[in-house]
């Protein structure tokens, strides 16, 4: 199965994978393509592919993975323990292009503003680990289509050190081979 740009329709091999890995039984409605635009025009930003085609025709998130931890969240949608409530602005850059690991870093004046702006600005959230780490979604930038994980002590793209995009993240996760192996 080939990967495809982020701005490419996948193909159908990859689609159908993607119907697979998520059972049926557990998708929640997919949006329809009508659903999709609607979203991006209110958030100023073109979802990357293949994420956009699963939630516009497949399943907009499914309780049972990918993550394990309370499965793919529906577009747009935040775990009950996000820790940064408020702004989240999808078409904001998405600040970084390297791990960052700010955890024991001298605190510079705009620290907060800066960790708020790697949680809140240029993803959607694809869900949460164990509570203290969050999957996203890049969906700006040169990091767009790009699968990052946002944790307490800093954000890193997964894997390190190059980011993998989303079917790579969902393959990963369908094989059963745990996320830090």
């Amino acid at each position: 199965m080939t990967t495809s740009s982020p701005d490419q329709r996948p193909a159908e091999a990859t689609l159908e994978f993607l119907r697979s890995a998520i059972e049926p039984d557990w998708r929640e409605p997919a949006l329809g393509r009508d659903g999709v635009s609607a979203w991006e025009s209110e958030h100023g930003v073109v979802l990357p592919e293949p994420y956009r085609s699963l939630i516009a025709e497949i399943s907009n998130g499914s309780s049972l993975g990918p993550p394990e931890d309370g499965g793919l969240l529906p577009l747009g949608w935040l775990p009950p323990d996000w820790p940064y409530d408020g702004d989240r602005d999808p078409a904001a850059p998405f600040p970084l292009q390297e791990a960052w690991a700010w955890e024991g870093e001298p605190l510079a004046e705009d620290h907060h503003e800066r960790v708020a702006d790697v949680f809140n600005h240029g993803s959607v959230v694809l869900g949460t680990d164990d509570g203290l780490s969050y999957w996203v979604l890049v969906v700006t930038g040169l990091q767009r289509g790009k699968v990052w994980v946002v944790t307490d002590v800093g954000a890193y793209p997964y894997p390190i050190p190059e980011a993998a995009g989303f079917l790579e993240w969902v393959q990963r996760w369908h094989a059963g081979d745990g996320w830090w192996d």
